[in-house]
């Protein structure tokens, strides 16, 4: 599952001062250098896809590479500590440099916000479904790698369920997985016409499956939620529905306004409102869209209706504010569908490589002392 590594590809992706030093070199001789690799804030270390593709081109060069992790894959690294050293020919290696720190800033950070937020909610299980909002397959397959170390070591430390599955199956295999996981798009609940009509062409489709249904398509999350469950009363009391709820954020849920939003959550989570810092964290509470409040009005319909085994997914927007805002609320989630553990600013993700050490001279620009070694 490790990115291609490809020689004949990499003076076309390379940046053209590492090319013209690598000419340079080659003319008035080379020499054996140590790089050290570093960020400017703090991550969960996925160093498997770059050290991969460091030791894939010097086995296709012909050349040793001698590399030192400073940290095992799925720990904490603070900002500015070396994440690794690698030493070997600056010949050969002064023109890996572009594609080698594509393969560690973006999982850091990705890895660092699927960590957090597993660990939030470690009683959730959460679903990848990133793959749509990659920049291509290379970023999808980066993404994918570091959703599940981050989720290891949420499950390490925390106990947490993590990520349970991803939406393809290209990178199911980093969450043990043989295939993507998903049901339905709203594209198929317009397709059906009703959101009970969904559900029917689906368990007639995949008869076999627990019955998973998207429920905001018309604005009628409650309503059809239980209009489901009453259509298939037997799936729904072995526990083989799961609702989706996915309302945008332009608008609130069925049966909910700011007033009655305010009024589930001092019902179901009454010190959760005493809990918020920001604006962005009180919408999180008792905004529109995918609430606290909303996903606490949905399992009290639910359970109002005889329907306590019926399982909530919910999606749109969680990152790691949002599920530490459901942490607070004790939010009534089984499942978490996201993509938004990806990086948001995404200055945060640049990786550095400096070299420090030349033919066993400690050499670094004035600045970055602080990543010579004793």
């Amino acid at each position: 599952m490790a990115l291609d590594v490809n020689p004949a590809t990499v003076a076309d992706r390379t940046d053209a001062y590492f090319l013209r030093t690598k000419e340079m070199v080659a003319r008035h001789g080379d020499t054996a250098v140590t790089y050290v690799v570093f960020m400017r804030r703090p991550v969960i270390f996925t160093p498997r896809l770059a050290i991969e593709f460091l030791e894939g081109m010097a086995a296709a060069r012909g050349f040793q590479v001698d590399i030192e992790l400073a940290a095992k894959e799925g720990e904490w690294v603070g900002a500015g500590q070396p994440l690794f050293y690698y030493t070997g020919s600056l010949f050969h290696l002064v023109d890996l440099e572009t594609q080698l720190l594509q393969r560690v800033g973006a999982p850091c950070v990705a890895a660092y916000n699927a960590y957090t937020m597993c660990s939030e909610l470690p009683s959730v299980g959460f679903l990848a479904m990133d793959a749509r909002h990659c920049a291509g397959s290379e970023m999808a397959e980066m993404m994918a790698y570091a959703a599940s170390v981050g989720s290891d070591a949420a499950k390490r430390e925390h106990g947490a369920r993590g990520f349970v599955g991803n939406a393809t199956t290209a990178t199911a295999g980093w969450f043990g997985q043989a295939k993507g996981l998903g049901t339905m798009p709203h594209a198929f609940v317009g397709y059906a016409g009703s959101t009970v009509r969904a559900a029917e062409l689906y368990h007639e489709t995949f008869p076999d499956s627990d019955l998973v249904v998207l429920v905001d398509y018309f604005a009628r999350e409650t309503t059809d939620a239980v209009a489901v469950c009453q259509r298939f009363p037997e799936l729904a009391a072995a526990g083989r529905i799961a609702v989706r709820i996915d309302t945008h954020g332009g608008r609130y849920m069925e049966g909910l306004d700011t007033n009655s939003s305010y009024a589930a959550l001092a019902k179901f989570a009454p010190l959760a409102i005493r809990g918020y810092r920001t604006e962005g964290e009180l919408r999180h509470l008792v905004g529109t869209g995918v609430s606290a409040a909303a996903l606490w009005h949905l399992r009290d319909a639910l359970n109002q209706a005889g329907f306590q085994k019926v399982r909530i997914i919910a999606s749109s927007g969680f990152g790691p504010e949002k599920c530490r805002m459901m942490a607070l609320a004790s939010a009534p989630i089984d499942i978490i569908g996201t993509g938004s553990y990806l990086p948001t600013l995404w200055t945060e993700t640049y990786a550095t490589a400096d070299i420090i050490d030349y033919a066993g001279q400690k050499r670094v620009k004035v600045g970055r002392e602080f990543l010579l070694r004793p």
